[in-house]
């Protein structure tokens, strides 16, 4: 099992003038202790399930290039994308720029978006869930094309593109990989079948094991292979300060892992102070490694 580093927030102490400091501690440290990618939320506003709406939240992309300037090996992505924050070719060019600019470490996160008090706040159109749904379908099908040798039109419903251009390309080959976030069973999942690299879940180990049947069903009725479709779940990681939560966090690791599971997506308590990201280098990530 690989672990990855999702960073959910930024209210550290030191404000806005360490936050930049801070943030290359974080990643660089998360590198050293061997975390396997480093995520971000992408959201305007901070989200109710972790703090209130005013507190600090960094734009995503120009994070995650921040972020690539400071490390050399971790992949880097969302966690995720909204469809309705960007237009898609525009989503493409920027998950291309992260891409060639880091050596391609560059994930694609994107899901249905759903938290209407940011788009109302910062005048988004925030359109219905059936809409949202058919709009990530044409955003996947536009940055395929546009990772892709055609770079001709696109028509779709929502979005119509003269030119496909894309240039440069991507370094990641075939090119970036695509992750869709949410556990939908009768949309979501049938995206990922069709379109996806990986997917993500969160819910305890039973709900976990019970969306990716569901995900096997829709890969057979897609004519995909399973076992393409790289299985993460998102997870709140509570070590403990000197490691004191590390044996049960091992444990509840291993569920995951045994419910088919083979990457976590954690947000690490403590984060900020560094010594949670050394702890797991040392505890968890080399006992996980043989799950």
């Amino acid at each position: 099992m690989k672990l990855g580093l999702q960073i959910p927030m930024f209210t550290w102490s030191g404000g806005a003038a360490e936050m930049g400091q801070r943030l290359g501690e974080i990643a660089r440290t998360a590198e050293d202790a061997g975390f396997s990618s480093v995520w971000v939320m992408d959201h305007y506003f901070q989200i109710p399930m972790v703090g209130a709406v005013e507190m600090d939240m960094l734009e995503a992309y120009t994070a995650l290039g921040y972020i690539a300037g400071h490390t050399s090996r971790v992949r880097l992505g969302t966690m995720v994308t909204g469809v309705t924050y960007r237009h898609p070719g525009i989503l493409a060019k920027q998950v291309t720029t992260l891409d060639v600019l880091s050596g391609g470490r560059a994930w694609l996160g994107i899901g249905a978006a759903w938290f209407d008090r940011e788009h109302h706040g910062l005048g988004v159109p925030f359109p219905s869930l059936r809409e949202r749904f058919e709009r990530l379908e044409e955003a996947l099908q536009i940055t395929l094309q546009m990772w892709s040798d055609n770079d001709g039109p696109y028509e779709g419903k929502h979005y119509q593109l003269a030119e496909t251009i894309s240039s440069p390309q991507p370094l990641s080959k075939p090119r970036p990989p695509i992750l869709i976030g949410g556990g939908g069973e009768r949309k979501t999942l049938k995206l990922v079948a069709r379109y996806a690299d990986a997917c993500n879940f969160f819910g305890d180990p039973a709900t976990v094991r019970h969306k990716l049947e569901v995900l096997r069903q829709h890969c057979q009725d897609e004519g995909r292979n399973y076992d393409e479709i790289e299985k993460t779940v998102l997870f709140v990681l509570n070590v403990g300060r000197e490691g004191e939560n590390a044996g049960q966090l091992v444990e509840q690791l291993g569920a995951f892992a045994e419910a088919g599971a083979q990457t976590v997506i954690g947000a690490l308590i403590g984060v900020e102070h560094l010594r949670p990201i050394e702890v797991m280098g040392r505890d968890v990530i080399p006992q996980v490694a043989e799950l």
